[in-house]
């Protein structure tokens, strides 16, 4: 493959006959209603992947039946459902199916978002020709309808995200994330808020890179504070970030006055969220 120029990916031409070099990763919990449409998004892919893990993270009747009843609906995708034995959260269900994954190339889904059908065919190739960069991830929609899908031509760009900008603010979406899997760290199992931020700060802090793209690749169906929007949602969002600095911290990655800066900055921005999530809300509402 002729390597590209710069940090730019070229999209894959569609209609070859090999599968991209990619295990999907779907945590599944109680998404009876919404993981078919993750599921055709992938179907949809202009470069399949070579399997697809649905992850069975201690679900109810509904959402097993939903997940038997699409491997035995889809032909063209390699799926498989992986049962854990209880609820264990998204980064434990995530870390199953990595560890069952037998790809070169790792890419998360969330069970009620969807991709863009050129997802694979320009993420994936980019990392191929990249290999400084151990993750990379893109651009995602937000709302209720799945956003506009247009056909991308050329070339999409991307770009390094520094140590410093990671720490100060998450700029990776999960299921826009596409991992190398032999990438040495993994989610913490428990810990069920912020758990991907954590992933990728101790990765880059420990000098893995990352690269993101503006591009929008995918759609997310969920609001980025929590469904319900209510201060205890935002307020788990906020302890899983902080979290996340002080595990740096006791891992000797960052020092005791960055951890405390990180922590007041991140506290602000808390604040800021809890007074204009819900006025934004209702403003939204008052409109319609």
């Amino acid at each position: 493959m002729k390597r590209q120029n710069g940090l730019t990916a070229s999209l894959r031409p569609a209609g070859a006959d090999e599968r991209a070099p990619v295990s999907v990763v779907v945590p599944c919990f109680r998404c009876a209603d919404t993981v078919g449409r993750a599921v055709h998004s992938i179907a949809d892919q202009t470069w399949l992947p070579t399997e697809v893990l649905l992850i069975d993270d201690g679900n109810d009747r509904a959402t097993r039946d939903a997940l038997c009843d699409l491997v035995a609906s889809f032909d063209t995708l390699a799926l498989r459902v992986i049962s854990l034995p209880e609820n264990r959260g998204p980064g434990a269900a995530r870390n199953a199916g990595w560890k069952a994954a037998t790809q070169p190339f790792v890419a998360f889904l969330d069970a009620d978002d969807a991709w863009h059908p050129q997802k694979l065919a320009l993420q994936v190739p980019f990392m191929q020709c990249h290999p400084e960069f151990s993750i990379t991830g893109h651009a995602m929609a937000s709302g209720t309808s799945l956003h506009a899908q247009d056909a991308l031509r050329g070339e999409v760009r991307f770009r390094p995200v520094s140590r410093r900008e990671l720490l100060v603010a998450n700029r990776l979406s999960t299921p826009s994330a596409v991992v190398r899997r032999l990438l040495p760290l993994r989610f913490s199992p428990n810990q069920r808020y912020s758990e991907d931020y954590g992933l990728w700060l101790e990765a880059v802090c420990r000098g893995e890179r990352l690269a993101v793209s503006d591009a929008v690749l995918g759609t997310l169906f969920k609001a980025p504070y929590g469904a319900s929007g209510l201060s205890a949602a935002l307020w788990r969002m906020e302890r899983g970030e902080l979290e996340n600095y002080r595990t740096l911290y006791r891992k000797r990655l960052i020092g005791w006055g960055t951890c405390r800066s990180l922590e007041f900055l991140s506290l602000a921005k808390y604040a800021r969220r809890v007074v204009w999530t819900p006025l934004r809300r209702r403003l939204a509402r008052g409109a319609a």
